[in-house]
């Protein structure tokens, strides 16, 4: 699999169950969420000005950018703060035809603009490595059939010896009669 595949391949609205491990808290989470992937254009005016203010990211070399927003509700928030949503943009820059750079306006452990590492594996598992201020994360994504997906997740300290939190998720996508 390539990032285009990948890509073309998630677009779509997801349905998400995850269930989270906070080791830092010994808490554990279940979250359902509501995922809208879509493709963006690389004339679009907003993978325009993230280009600009991003200048390690060579426009020339972009593939398949696209955009992801989310609502999400966990049962471990209290009640004000039951929902939360966001949304991001996100620009794959390959290196090679199995891996690459993606840049993030919003990254996944941490709310920052990232640039992430990712490797395709032989079965098609999309591996994203991201090191953030805080924290360092690995995610791990990969289709089980053409409308279910699943994501796992490790985030661990910035020195990357103590893991702060794991997670499972199982997305469903939406069929758009």
């Amino acid at each position: 699999m390539d990032i285009d595949q990948f890509v073309a391949k998630s677009i779509g609205l997801w349905r998400s169950m995850r269930s989270g491990h906070s080791l830092a808290f010994q808490q554990f989470e279940d979250v359902l969420s509501t995922i809208s992937i879509s493709a963006a254009q690389e004339n679009d005016p907003e993978i325009i000005n993230f280009l600009l203010t991003n200048k390690k990211a060579d426009s020339s070399k972009i593939s398949s950018p696209f955009k992801m927003t989310w609502k999400a509700e966990s049962d471990w928030n209290t009640e004000e703060e039951s929902v939360s949503s966001g949304s991001c943009i996100l620009i794959p820059l390959p290196v090679s035809s199995n891996a690459g750079l993606l840049f993030r306006s919003v990254g996944y452990a941490e709310e920052e603009s990232a640039i992430s590492e990712y490797l395709f594996l032989d079965d098609g598992t999309f591996i994203l490595n991201t090191k953030y201020g805080q924290s360092i994360a690995e995610e791990r994504i990969w289709f089980a059939s053409e409308n279910l997906r699943c994501r796992s997740s490790i985030i661990r300290t910035s020195s990357g010896t103590g893991i702060l939190q794991t997670s499972f998720a199982s997305e469903v996508r939406k069929i758009q009669n």
